[in-house]
């Protein structure tokens, strides 16, 4: 591949991520704090809990594109958890993912956008910095094939198929609360 057909693919990455975060951000619009951290579906899903999560998600992946797996010493054994009596720290964990799902006391739209704005930046920086073709070692867990390795290009496309996907559960939601629709 040449410098040019590197460039135009990192070039595409970036759009791409940007029209499906451009899409995630156009549920929030005109929406009140409140309207934000609503539940309106059976889902416990909320517009600014979506914004925060796949804000979250980016930078962690973009972690892993920069330096692996940030822990590899102590990863955490999934299988071995025992549900019925967890332990303190994967308590702790969980309930730091459920928080990303929801509007905290306090949190706004503004907030939240503006984090996400940041972290959106951060990774466009970042990715002009590094080869698509750098590779490193997935984390052990029950949902990735166990040696697998993605390059930084596959950890993107991740990034943008997660955004995607959550721009559409964010379209649904705001549907429900007032009938506003990002496309349609």
């Amino acid at each position: 591949m040449t410098i040019n057909e590197e460039s135009r693919e990192l070039e595409d990455l970036i759009e791409a991520l940007a029209r499906h975060r451009g899409f995630l951000r156009q549920t929030l619009a005109g929406v009140t704090d409140q309207q934000a951290g609503e539940r309106s579906t059976v889902s416990a899903l909320c517009l600014g809990g979506l914004v925060k999560h796949v804000a979250a998600t980016e930078k962690s992946w973009m972690e892993f594109a920069v330096h692996g797996e940030q822990h590899p010493e102590d990863p955490v054994d999934w299988g071995a958890i025992d549900w019925s009596d967890p332990s303190p720290d994967v308590l702790a964990f969980v309930a730091a993912r459920e928080a990303e799902f929801a509007m905290g006391p306090g949190e706004t739209v503004a907030g939240v956008l503006a984090m996400y704005e940041q972290v959106a930046a951060e990774t466009e920086q970042t990715l002009r910095s590094l080869d698509l073709n750098t590779s490193h070692p997935l984390p052990a867990a029950p949902w990735f094939e166990p040696g697998a390795e993605w390059t930084v290009r596959r950890t993107m496309i991740h990034i943008v198929a997660e955004t995607a996907q959550h721009a559409g559960h964010a379209d649904i939601i705001r549907e429900a609360i007032d009938g506003a629709k990002t496309m349609g």
